[in-house]
């Protein structure tokens, strides 16, 4: 349950988890549900139920095998910390990070359980824990998420589909910020996406822009990572 991505920020997507159902607006035209309709049509096995939630424990192995560090998208076709995956099954999946030497991105927007688990879980360096705040309404995420033993914390900002004015950024490690894809994206306002960079740029926050803006501070930051993830690797013998 890995593949190469071509989401920008990331490397290859694991999914441990797959399934989901809708939280907020932000949810409204969920790609991972119109992905896993079609890998359903094609009789993809972990899919026989479409978009409820499914664990996929054999998934629980590939990080073990890949061979060289990666940065990995955790659960693009799902949320970690959904109600329904028990938190002895979130943990078997921090164990496969904290045992590896790869980075790890993982995406909630389930922010209160996340805070609420947070204790009883092992953050360790290479595990990148961010929040969706799609708009204003659910910027309490951030609140949440810094309430955390996270180590790295960043924001997604998206789809943004309305203004996001309390950005709590004391703490945040790293913002992406991008407009809505699919057949019936909501448009994204210029002025909005303008209002994150510049409270970024105030707060000297990488800032990474899904229409191919970057921030080489955070890409230094990532290469840094890997570079330590590997020594790791030669010094514990992983393959």
């Amino acid at each position: 349950m890995a593949s190469k991505s071509s989401i920008e920020w990331t490397e290859v997507t694991w999914n441990p988890v797959t399934g989901c159902d809708k939280i907020s607006a932000g949810c409204k035209y969920c790609y991972a549900e119109r992905m896993a309709k079609r890998l359903q049509a094609m009789d993809v096995e972990q899919y026989s139920n479409g978009f409820q939630i499914a664990l996929a424990p054999k998934a629980l192995e590939t990080p073990y095998k890949w061979k060289k560090p990666r940065v990995v998208f955790v659960n693009s076709m799902s949320d970690l910390f959904h109600p329904k995956v028990e938190l002895a099954y979130i943990q078997k999946v921090f164990e496969v990070m904290n045992n590896t030497p790869h980075v790890y991105q993982i995406l909630t927007k389930r922010s209160e359980r996340l805070k609420e688990l947070s204790p009883f879980l092992k953050w360790t360096d290479n595990i990148w824990m961010g929040v969706s705040v799609e708009q204003e309404e659910v910027s309490y995420r951030i609140l949440d998420l810094l309430g955390t033993s996270a180590k790295v914390k960043f924001l997604s900002v998206e789809p943004l589909i309305g203004e996001v004015k309390n950005l709590y950024l004391s703490g945040i490690d790293w913002v992406i910020v991008g407009g809505e894809s699919g057949p019936k994206a909501r448009p994204v306002k210029k002025e909005w996406i303008d209002f994150v960079k510049k409270e970024c740029e105030r707060t000297d926050t990488p800032f990474f822009s899904s229409n191919g803006v970057k921030n080489y501070l955070m890409l230094i930051k990532m290469t840094q990572l890997l570079i330590l993830n590997t020594n790791f690797m030669l010094k514990e013998g992983v393959n």
